[in-house]
């Protein structure tokens, strides 16, 4: 009779070549606050621990790491080579721990499902709130956890299994995932009221060309409306001059009214900022200037939550 193949899991913790036996989560939790601190007395008191076991504790798991983590001095504990990686997975583990303690708080409050959305701020900024809130009053058993990306990095969450759904700007590659139309959104040009821009007719509509020496702020990396821009900048044969980039609309708009640059927004989300800050707008003749907004999931079928979710949100979708 043949033995089982042996479990990959097994294998893997077999291979590993530190002691598994030093590493426990108070441990852990007290190596990271004395990387924070550079103290252990703080960090001993931090973790309710008596400061010589805390020093035993530091020492068991340097040993069973088989590198030291801090540097013993007068002055405090000092970093060493091996502590930025360590705390890197540390906070892996503890967030992963944190999220456990979470979700099992919610289940004894009747919450019994947790969905997690990765979104670009377009979505955020001009429509998720009130078709979340509408889905939670329906729905009162499942939480909504969302988190902001610009549109690349939503559609990276959900590959790598780390959301369910993305909502997202149509552009970024979506090869492996399965989409669903969710809405559409115009960019404008939006400027301060002391910007030259602002002094013309308020149905102008720019070319995108005519700005191109002008100085711009955006989104990073990974954006959907940086991406158009430096496409069509790009196609014109012309640099794109970005002077500032900031991480969300709200900043962009504080410091174009300030006349530090001028920016491509979406026209809804600009709205509100308008009855309160110096800014002005006006369309782009560009037709890349409308664009389409996205749902993606993984391949295969969806858990039904999450599958009427979908539905939800895609229901209006024009």
């Amino acid at each position: 009779m043949k033995n089982p193949p042996a479990n990959p899991a097994n294998r893997a913790l077999s291979s590993v070549s530190f002691n598994l036996t030093r590493f426990d989560l108070l441990s852990i939790r007290l190596a990271v606050s004395c990387a924070q601190h550079g103290s252990l007395t703080v960090a001993a008191r931090e973790c309710n621990i008596a400061l010589a076991a805390a020093s035993r504790r530091i020492k068991e798991l340097e040993a069973g790491l088989g590198l030291p983590l801090f540097e013993r001095r007068p002055t405090g504990l000092i970093h060493t080579s091996a502590t930025s990686p360590f705390l890197k997975h540390a906070w892996e583990m503890l967030g992963a721990l944190y999220g456990l303690e979470s979700e099992l708080s919610d289940l004894k409050e009747g919450i019994s499902r947790h969905i997690k959305i990765c979104a670009s701020s377009a979505a955020i900024n001009q429509f998720l709130p009130p078709l979340l809130a509408n889905w939670q009053k329906n729905h009162p058993q499942v939480q909504i956890d969302i988190e902001e990306q610009v549109s690349a990095a939503v559609l990276m969450r959900v590959l790598e299994g780390r959301a369910e759904v993305g909502v997202f700007v149509e552009g970024p590659e979506t090869h492996g995932l399965r989409t669903w139309p969710f809405r559409e959104d115009e960019l404008v040009v939006v400027c301060s009221r002391a910007h030259p821009l602002a002094a013309t007719p308020a149905r102008t509509r720019l070319d995108f060309d005519s700005l191109l020496s002008e100085q711009w702020i955006s989104l990073g990396s990974g954006a959907a409306m940086l991406h158009e821009q430096q496409r069509a900048a790009m196609t014109l044969g012309k640099p794109l001059k970005i002077r500032m980039y900031l991480r969300s609309f709200d900043s962009i708009c504080h410091m174009v009214e300030a006349n530090l640059g001028i920016a491509l927004l979406p026209k809804t989300a600009v709205e509100p900022n308008l009855k309160t800050m110096k800014l002005a707008w006006r369309k782009l003749n560009d037709p890349w200037a409308k664009r389409k907004m996205l749902l993606a999931t993984a391949p295969g079928p969806q858990t039904p939550v999450v599958q009427r979710l979908i539905e939800f949100l895609g229901e209006s979708a024009p």
